[in-house]
């Protein structure tokens, strides 16, 4: 059995930096080669992801201005490998909602991961493509769509990147973008009224820069509220694996939520609100809080810390890159004998 996996052109995969899709991409790539999957990624010539690698535009484009010809470009490098992997694949996998209009013309197999949030007028165009296998990050998100060949495969990391820390400081952490949706100066409130310190990493986009002045900026004081920029993966095990709690006050409908898994792996803690996937990923009691109001989740405090080994094997049972990886094999393997079928049957 033959896999492609489609990535959008503006990225590397693996990314260099910004890029959820692009990794997500990349690790299944070789995870599924491992298990004995042929795979080919359709990406950009500056992508490395281990495995035969096949590209239209041999340059990244980041950020991308969401203009016409960004889109023409999407759409050309996407069409062009949906009719290239036509050929000589069994199972399509596409990334981005723009390629799923070529599956009016092409037979094989179509897999579909949604790596968004639940849009209306998105949930209208996927209804309009029945035949596809829509693959949802959560089952709050499956849910919320209405496509009649749906299941949930939930993301899984690459557990040995997440180095367990067993002792903690006396601090917390968040990780995330700077933003209001994600509960940035909910964090903050926490901290301060636990009296245990806050350690904030993420990024500042051009969008929230007003909120962060007005919101985050006016608390840190390089001691008790601080923040220490952008974190990559050293950065992260450090952050995350030292402290007493990633906090995770989202103020929306989180669809997965990555970094609660990521510090989890670490043996940390999450002190979440209840939104979206949150009670899926995080068990309550054993592996964080989940709570309804960030004064809640300041009452949480004084219960820490949890046994990190028993967090860490949260992650290892439910959110490994070895099982997301072999229900996708599974999945796979389901529509290649389906197809099969259909054709000797005509």
């Amino acid at each position: 059995m033959r896999v492609a996996l489609i990535a959008p052109p503006f990225i590397a995969v693996p990314p260099r930096e910004y890029g959820g899709t692009e990794l997500f991409i990349a690790q299944l790539a070789e995870e599924l080669q491992r298990q004995g999957v042929q795979v080919v990624v359709y990406a950009n010539g500056e992508s490395a992801p281990g495995v035969e690698t096949r590209w239209l535009f041999e340059r990244s484009q980041w950020p991308i201005k969401h203009d016409e010809y960004d889109l023409l470009k999407d759409l050309d490098h996407t069409s062009w490998a949906v009719a290239d992997a036509a050929r000589d694949c069994d199972i399509i996998h596409l990334n981005a909602a723009q390629g799923l209009v070529c599956s009016r013309f092409v037979r094989k197999p179509l897999v579909y991961t949604l790596h968004h949030t639940t849009q209306r007028l998105l949930s209208e165009f996927f209804s309009r493509l029945p035949e596809v296998n829509y693959v949802c990050i959560s089952e709050f998100q499956c849910r919320g769509e209405p496509m009649p060949k749906k299941r949930t495969i939930h993301h899984g990391i690459r557990v040995s990147d997440y180095r367990l820390q067993k002792d903690k400081q006396q601090y917390l952490s968040f990780i995330g973008r700077i933003a209001p949706i994600k509960g940035t100066h909910l964090a903050i409130e926490i901290a301060q009224q636990s009296g245990v310190p806050l350690k904030i990493a993420g990024e500042v986009q051009p969008a929230y820069r007003e909120y962060f002045e007005a919101k985050v900026k006016p608390h840190i004081d390089g001691k008790f509220i601080e923040y220490v920029g952008l974190a990559d993966l050293a950065a992260k095990n450090a952050l995350l694996g030292n402290s007493l709690a990633m906090l995770f006050p989202i103020q929306w409908d989180e669809p997965f939520g990555l970094v609660m898994v990521e510090s989890m792996a670490c043996g940390t803690p999450v002190l979440a609100l209840r939104g979206g996937s949150v009670p899926e990923v995080v068990q309550d009691g054993i592996s964080g809080f989940v709570r309804r109001s960030a004064k809640d989740l300041a009452k949480c405090v004084p219960r820490l810390p949890l046994p990190p080994e028993r967090i860490r094997s949260c992650v290892e049972e439910s959110f490994s890159l070895p099982g997301m990886a072999r229900q996708y094999i599974h999945l796979y393997e389901e529509l290649f004998q389906g197809s099969r079928q259909q054709q000797l049957a005509s």
